[in-house]
């Protein structure tokens, strides 16, 4: 009996291990219907294989790089149209139901396990964190959900369970991170890296109090309720702890996605060649010719080039601005980050490793897969002239694109500034929000003037400040997933409803237009000698075909339960907006 109990064990052991490339046979242990003998008894009574079961956890409630989230925002490309999101469709849906009963079970369990307190206690924390964690992102969806804490039983318990409101669920969200922090150390690092820790759950605080204040859940009063002074406290005390225990701004803005393991990143989605790998999906975001099966992922679009200022932190155009700016020379003097995020027609981009690599989009002269502004090769998708730079490891081979292995950051030590410097202005603290803003464009490498003020405005209004935080962070978290939920937070999908998506196009190289292109440019152009300023652009509309114009109705405030699950639960009300009566808000 023991032994099969230790085969039993180690494959369930196995399984959770490599749960992102699991086979079938692996799937029918994890994913058992028939929930009355799982798990197997004695898995929380020995430290591996609970650790296996939480590790598995981890794995389902994180994930990678938010691939392709821009395109719902003014980040990249595509067009959300009439229709985006409906109560039938899965469009932004999350029901994360199955791995909040996995939580569950553990938290259960560890209450019999004959492990040691001391070894329970990181687990637990770390439980109720992922658990907070997945109900905080079902809140920011659809306002509030049925609170279930323990693993309900298929044929004893009553399944048509009723939404809790709003206010429960922060309050849920809340006392789980609270009870995680008391049993949590300080900081993990070294082999334990990626690990749940304080440090974590102090910033995450921060990031939940932000939202519960936010306008999105307080249309009535969205910045002068007592919930803004909740978020203020949270946000400093998460930033004091964090300079306390070592962490802070890296000095070199690309350092954050080139390096592991450093002091920007509080939490992180841990990638190593080869067990686990492309998160970042470069193989979807690099250009084609140096790519496999995929491309256009990420690409900026012109509104997202123009929003990074000057290199004196003036915007483009600022008859204030010690740089004078022109569209045909418009990668000039530009902010560093710039650089370290977008890929420009003609600009170095050494993929495969090759040396003096330039990156050309204009048709006739790049390779005919990564050329803007034509269908080529039966291809009919936007090119916006523009590629992102930010996760790439530009040293791989195409042949092994897929191997990237840049760590996601989860939370960075810049987004707790951000939530500081928001809380900050909107409790009668702006010098304390300016001197973020300060900070973060000090280490970006913008100028900090004669009047040290790296191009921001004096004096600014709180609204003025409220929309420097926003631009500021539209440019540091670039296809980060932040820009369309801050707008959504802001109820600021104004900005988004209507908005036409444009790229730059290069159309004529050394004054030929296409269907003038020379030897000698073709030449200059595999030579790598074709700088951007041998260019002639323009800027263009991606989107001519079917739905030109963004769709973002204040409904989508609040997303409305998939009807799927209605229909499972008659109990679940639908959102106020969608067909129902339940009001998402906090009044």
């Amino acid at each position: 009996m023991k032994i099969l109990m230790r085969h039993k064990i180690i494959q369930v052991l196995l399984c959770f291990l490599f749960a992102a490339t699991i086979s079938s046979g692996c799937k029918k242990v994890l994913d058992l219907e028939d929930t009355s003998h799982y798990p197997a008894s004695g898995i929380f009574d020995d430290e591996a294989t609970a650790n296996a079961y939480l590790s598995n956890l981890y794995a389902r409630t994180f994930s990678g790089w938010p691939l392709n989230m821009g395109n719902n925002a003014d980040e990249s490309g595509g067009i959300n149209g009439d229709g985006w999101i409906t109560t039938d469709n899965g469009a932004m849906q999350f029901w994360p139901y199955g791995v909040i009963r996995n939580i569950n079970t553990l938290l259960q369990e560890m209450n019999t396990s004959v492990l040691p307190q001391n070894k329970k206690d990181p687990m637990i924390g770390q439980a109720k964190f992922l658990r907070a964690f997945l109900y905080f992102r079902m809140v920011y969806y659809y306002g509030g959900v049925p609170i279930i804490e323990v693993p309900q039983d298929y044929q004893t318990d009553d399944l048509m369970v009723a939404r809790n409101s709003t206010a429960e669920c922060f309050d849920f969200i809340m006392k789980d991170l609270t009870e995680a922090e008391s049993v949590l150390p300080i900081k993990y690092d070294g082999s334990d890296r990626g690990k749940i820790d304080q440090a974590s759950v102090k910033a995450f605080k921060g990031r939940v109090l932000l939202y519960k204040a936010s306008p999105q859940f307080n249309p009535s009063n969205p910045y002068d309720n007592a919930y803004w002074a909740d978020a203020y406290n949270a946000n400093k005390a998460a930033k004091d702890f964090l300079d306390l225990n070592g962490y802070g701004l890296l000095e070199n803005y690309t350092d954050v996605f080139e390096t592991k393991g450093h002091k920007e990143n509080i939490l992180s989605v841990i990638y190593t060649n080869p067990a686990k790998t492309n998160g970042r999906g470069e193989d979807a975001v690099r250009p084609l010719s140096e790519s496999k099966n995929a491309t256009g992922g990420d690409q900026p679009i012109w509104a997202m080039a123009e929003a990074f200022p000057m290199k004196d932190g003036k915007k483009p155009g600022d008859p204030t601005s010690a740089y004078t700016y022109n569209v045909q020379t418009f990668w000039k003097n530009r902010d560093p980050r710039f650089d370290a995020t977008i890929v420009w027609n003609g600009a170095i981009y050494e993929l495969s490793g090759i040396s003096g690599r330039r990156q050309y989009t204009m048709s006739g002269i790049a390779k005919s897969m990564d050329a803007f502004g034509y269908i080529i090769q039966g291809e009919n998708h936007y090119r916006t002239g523009l590629y992102c730079r930010k996760g790439i490891m530009e040293q791989l081979p195409s042949t092994q694109v897929t191997l990237n292995d840049v760590d996601w950051p989860e939370i960075r030590y810049a987004e707790v500034l951000f939530n500081y410097a928001e809380a900050a202005n909107e409790t009668d603290k702006s010098n304390e929000a300016l001197d973020v803003l300060k900070a973060i464009r000090h280490r970006a490498g913008i100028e900090a003037g004669g009047d040290g003020m790296y191009g921001l405005k004096s004096g600014m209004t709180r609204e003025e400040m409220r929309q420097a935080i926003l631009d500021e962070k539209y440019v540091e978290f670039m296809f980060e997933g932040k820009r369309f939920w801050d707008l959504r937070r802001h109820r600021m999908f104004n900005k988004l409803d209507g908005m036409r998506k444009y790229g730059i196009m290069a159309m004529k190289v050394n004054g030929h237009t296409m269907e003038q292109i020379t030897e000698d440019d073709i030449a200059k152009a595999n030579a790598f000698e074709l700088l951007p300023e041998s260019f002639e652009y323009q800027v263009v509309e991606l989107i001519t075909n079917g739905p030109t114009q963004m769709v973002m109705p204040d409904k989508y405030y609040f997303f409305p339960i998939q009807l799927s699950n209605i229909n499972q639960n008659p109990n679940l009300k639908q959102n106020k907006d969608w067909g129902g009566d339940f009001d998402p808000t906090l009044h």
